[in-house]
């Protein structure tokens, strides 16, 4: 079961990740993209804590490591990284589109968030700073 639901929260995302980049202004793509897939994922996320966590815990790296030998431990950890980077990839877009940072500069932003979250993240401040201090100057 755990396996089939691994299946299913990987695959979810996968759409809402091509309307990001597909179809950043269409106005569904932020309601399914920013509110409805999080939520999903977070009770999914819920639903797999609630029956805790067994041994192992956050207070020092064995402990992790102890925690993410349980597979359900482990695809909590997953459904969590899939939340938080689909999450933070729409906050990007909604952000390039105010700012209006062009597309194809966001894109290895995107891309980056939906593989490796942290990287994406940092290369889109980056992106948003250099943009801020270019509009800044041009002023």
């Amino acid at each position: 079961m755990l396996d089939q639901l691994f299946q299913v929260a990987n695959t979810s995302v996968l759409p809402c990740w091509l309307l990001l980049v597909l179809a950043p202004r269409w106005r569904w793509t932020h309601v399914v993209c920013s509110l409805f897939m999080p939520l999903v994922l977070g009770s999914l996320y819920l639903w797999l804590l609630s029956a805790g966590l067994g041994d192992g815990g956050f207070g020092s790296l064995p402990e992790v490591m102890k925690l993410f030998t349980q597979p359900r431990a482990v695809l909590a950890g997953w459904v969590h990284y899939l939340a938080f980077d689909l999450f933070i990839g729409a906050w990007e877009t909604r952000d390039a589109m105010r700012l209006e940072i062009p597309r194809w500069a966001l894109l290895p932003c995107q891309l980056l968030t939906f593989m490796f979250g942290p990287i994406g993240l940092l290369l889109y401040l980056l992106l948003r700073g250099a943009m801020k201090k270019q509009w800044d100057i041009g002023a």
